[in-house]
């Protein structure tokens, strides 16, 4: 089938072709080389505007996120996508605790909280110790191997050997507070923290003393 045109109908629209590819080309030069470059910049966070919006994160987490109070965590070389998580579900209410979900309201945005964890995760984490040399070997075992009668899994498999953990996965937990890693599995079995499926059935199958074990000795990985 031919297409027949009239006579004009060409350049009627050739004309309009071209002003078509005029107004795109107006458009483009309108939005300027800075809008472009915007579009295609990703997001990169800055631990220095991150140090400067933790500054109330100082009084619980020490100025680096260092061995602060045992019972608060240490944010020193923890993995940034694991802050991140952390600060969105305390915000959104799926993680409990009342000055961290007051704490994390007050960030205006995502991109702040990935500054701050930027921050955070940018130092260096400080080795620690393990406090009760009694228990070291039943920690070992249950970090290591696991406890095989009741189906619980070597802590090493997702938190690694040395405990730096998985980044966007696993958190570092080797150097942490004993006391706040014992405080969290039993917090994970009793079910008042619930945002990880994972752990909380892991804590579910351990008693008072291999929690307290495991704990202390995650303290003196490094």
């Amino acid at each position: 089938m031919k297409l027949i045109l009239v006579p004009g109908q060409r350049s009627s629209w050739s004309a309009r072709a071209q002003a078509l590819l005029a107004a795109s080309a107006f458009a483009l030069l309108a939005a300027g080389p800075a809008a472009a470059n915007e579009a295609a910049a990703p997001f990169k966070a800055d631990p220095a505007k991150g140090q400067q919006l933790a500054v109330a994160c100082a009084a619980c987490h020490a100025q680096d996120g260092s061995r602060g109070i045992p019972a608060n965590p240490i944010l020193q070389g923890q993995h940034a996508e694991y802050l991140v998580k952390q600060l969105t579900e305390f915000k959104a209410g799926k993680r409990k605790n009342a000055v961290m979900s007051g704490m994390a309201a007050s960030i205006a945005s995502e991109e702040d909280m990935k500054h701050i964890a930027a921050f955070y995760a940018g130092k260096t984490a400080k080795p620690g110790f393990a406090k009760n040399k009694d228990t070291v070997a039943l920690g070992e075992r249950i970090y290591r191997g696991g406890i095989a009668s009741k189906q619980v899994p070597a802590c090493a498999g997702c938190h690694s050997p040395n405990g730096a953990g998985i980044p966007a996965q696993y958190p570092r937990i080797g150097g942490q507070h004993s006391d706040y890693a014992e405080a969290q599995l039993l917090a994970f079995r009793s079910g008042a923290r619930a945002n990880s499926a994972q752990m909380m059935g892991i804590a579910a199958k351990l008693n008072d003393a291999e929690i307290k074990a495991v704990a202390d000795y995650v303290a003196g990985l490094h």
